[in-house]
């Protein structure tokens, strides 16, 4: 029982992790940076953990008697991922490298601990995901094997995210090119504004 509940939220935090995001956006760019990357998987990852521990642990349901919270997370979330946007569309049309960093504040770690924190933290569907999917998936298993579930899903944050921060070196030699920095901020930026614009239309459910 132990072994499948855990194959479950290893298989079940995947799906839900491995998915084109803001934030999955943002820890491709520091890898191909090579900028705090591990500061960077640190934090996805202990925020992925403690809210799986969260919902696993009943908050499920406290999240979703609070609509207002989750509404002023929306907005917010939305103005934080349309201002990234602007600031990809500038690097782009500044044809910034991503190996250089334009200013001396862009090195700092603090800086980039809190702009992961906003892609995490900020995004009301994260909740709805780690806090209350998977905390309502847990409750299939008892007798403290919900706690092998949630360590399967915090297993999926932990390899997903190593991989795609420290894996993206493997893609150096592609960017290179100024040219290929200069499509990927755009992608950036239409991805960062999409999400943005999703979040005001579609309401939180």
């Amino acid at each position: 029982m132990l072994a499948s509940a855990y194959l479950a939220g290893l298989g079940t935090g995947a799906g839900l992790i491995v998915a084109i995001g803001a934030q999955n956006a943002f820890v491709l760019r520091q890898g191909l940076q090579r900028l705090h990357v591990g500061a960077v998987v640190l934090v996805c990852v202990l925020a992925d953990v403690a809210l799986i521990a969260l919902g696993v642990a009943g908050m499920g349901l406290a999240v979703k008697q609070q609509p207002g919270l989750l509404q002023v997370l929306r907005f917010a979330g939305a103005a934080f991922l349309a201002s990234y946007g602007v600031l990809a569309a500038r690097r782009a049309w500044r044809g910034e490298s991503g190996l250089r960093p334009a200013d001396a504040t862009a090195g700092r770690q603090g800086r980039t601990v809190l702009a992961c924190l906003g892609f995490t933290l900020l995004n009301p569907h994260v909740y709805l995901d780690t806090v209350v999917l998977l905390g309502s998936l847990s409750t299939h298993y008892l007798g403290g094997v919900q706690w092998s579930f949630a360590a399967g899903a915090g297993t999926a944050s932990l390899l997903w995210f190593t991989a795609l921060g420290y894996g993206a070196r493997l893609l150096l030699p592609v960017f290179r090119s100024p040219v290929a920095w200069r499509v990927f901020d755009v992608l950036v930026a239409l991805l960062m504004w999409g999400l943005a614009t999703l979040l005001l239309l579609r309401p939180m459910a």
